[in-house]
């Protein structure tokens, strides 16, 4: 902003009131934490009110009289680190927030003008904050106001965008892949192209002008494009599946970026990473076939929720699977909306509502949701370490490891996987026990100490608890996950 706009604006602010959400005056208080804080509740009230930004001034008294700061946002640090740098990492998703130091009223100034948030809260350290009145709280201690601003930013989904506009018919069915459209429907395909072209309409694929020309929506072209590279704004939301040599990303053995939009190349994607893991000869009675090192079910809910999660306004990144000699990553931008150690058994929230109901009437993920705990079930079948959940600064990640024997897991992978174990328990109405527990690992039974050992740690790493912690005897007891 100019400094003639600075002035204006701090001369529309000076008359609010102290009260107004979307505005924090401030003397000389430099605190990082509360910086971020305030900055993660200002945007997030601001998106309340339908305001476009908001702002934190320094300068200005709790009378709104202008007597000027000793904060310097310039040279301002946190550790070694500059203020601003390391307010951005700690900011979920990132915000463009600007800090500006001015003079008003030959007095010294500091504005931080913070935009909305938009399409999910703002988290600062890994808690979203909101204004009341004057003061900044934690948005989890207002279910009200929680529940009003993810109906607000449902309002404003990714998929009702335009990913091409003023197009003809004709480029539309360039564009789009209408047979596989139909055929992943399971309904026929219209005899003439104005039949097609209203059902695509129909599914908000696309959308018709008042000039007779055609919009394909975000939803259409991420989902039935034939080529993302034909739609600028998604060509870097495609899938890419990179095998690499060994357990390092130092050597490439292939590479592939999934082209088409994800319902019409899901197929040919399971397809293609399944046929790149590694598999094991197994000998029946009759005859011999090949089974899969990773469960195939899990491949395919742990790729379908990487594409449904991901965020798509953090441009330059998309979806990814990558496999290693000793496991597979599967990543997507976009932090969890819910806290990964609650993937199992809390109802998933997805940031692209439309887009995950639309895969799931195709039938490409799991109809309830999630599915993380089929994955479960399904590691846990095949006896394999337990999957790793982990948040990062801009992007979830999902860990497959490759088989290993319960001697060989690290403590950390052990109280994982009991706790995992005894999520699954819950989930599926039953209790984790010794028993249950040696069936998980494939202990036996004269070895029950293992799993009490097992047991003990993750009681000790705090995300198990006795289901009776009455219940002295340890040869009945049962045990639940640490949130009940």
């Amino acid at each position: 902003m100019t400094r003639s706009s600075l002035e204006k604006l701090i001369d529309e602010l000076l008359p609010l009131p102290n009260e107004a959400e979307w505005i924090e005056f401030k003397l000389n208080n430099e605190e990082p934490l509360s910086i971020g804080e305030n900055i993660s509740a200002i945007a997030n009230a601001t998106a309340l009110l339908n305001r476009t930004n908001g702002y934190i001034v320094w300068g200005i008294d709790n009378t709104h009289n202008v007597v000027g700061t000793k904060f310097k946002a310039s040279t301002a640090k946190k550790g070694a680190e500059e203020l601003q740098n390391w307010l951005s990492h700690l900011l979920n998703p990132r915000l463009d927030f600007r800090i500006q130091e001015f003079a008003y009223q030959d007095k010294p100034m500091v504005l931080i003008n913070v935009p909305a948030a938009s399409y999910m809260p703002v988290r600062f350290n890994g808690e979203e904050y909101i204004r009341v009145g004057s003061a900044t709280k934690k948005l989890k201690e207002f279910p009200d106001k929680e529940r009003n601003l993810w109906a607000k930013f449902r309002h404003e989904s990714f998929e009702k965008g335009i990913a091409s506009a003023s197009i003809t018919a004709e480029t539309v069915l360039e564009l789009i892949d209408y047979p596989a459209f139909f055929e992943l429907l399971g309904q026929p395909l219209p005899e003439n192209r104005i039949g097609i072209l209203e059902r695509l309409k129909t599914e908000n694929v696309i959308q018709e002008d008042d000039d007779g020309k055609f919009q394909v929506t975000n939803l259409g072209a991420i989902l039935f494009a034939r080529r993302l590279e034909a739609f600028d704004g998604l060509k870097r939301k495609a899938m890419r599946v990179i095998q690499y040599k060994g357990t390092v990303r130092t050597e490439t053995l292939k590479e592939q970026l999934e082209v088409k939009g994800y319902a019409v190349g899901f197929e040919l994607l399971i397809d293609y990473i399944n046929n790149l893991l590694p598999s094991n000869e197994e000998i029946g009675r009759s005859l011999r076939r090949e089974v899969r090192m990773y469960p195939e079910i899990a491949i395919r809910e742990l790729v379908a929720n990487a594409i449904i999660h991901q965020d798509f306004l953090i441009s330059g990144t998309g979806p990814m699977v990558e496999i290693f000699s000793d496991r597979i990553e599967i990543t997507n931008p976009g932090v969890p909306l819910i806290d990964p150690l609650r993937f199992i058994d809390e109802p998933p929230r997805s940031r692209n509502e439309a887009l995950a109901a639309f895969m799931r009437r195709l039938n490409i993920c799991e109809e309830r949701g999630s599915g993380i705990d089929k994955v479960i079930f399904q590691i846990e079948f095949f006896q394999l370490p337990p999957p790793d959940f982990q948040e990062s600064t801009n992007h979830t990640k999902v860990i497959l490891y490759a088989p290993q024997n319960v001697s060989q897991m690290k403590k950390s992978d052990r109280i994982r996987a009991c706790y995992q174990h005894a999520c699954l328990c819950y989930v599926s109405n039953k209790k984790m026990t010794n028993a249950t527990l040696r069936e998980r690992f494939g202990i036996k039974e004269e070895n029950s100490s293992m799993a009490s050992r097992f047991i003990s740690e993750t009681m000790k790493a705090g995300r198990i608890k006795a289901s009776d912690p009455e219940n002295n005897s340890k040869k009945h007891a049962q045990y639940v996950p640490f949130w009940l």
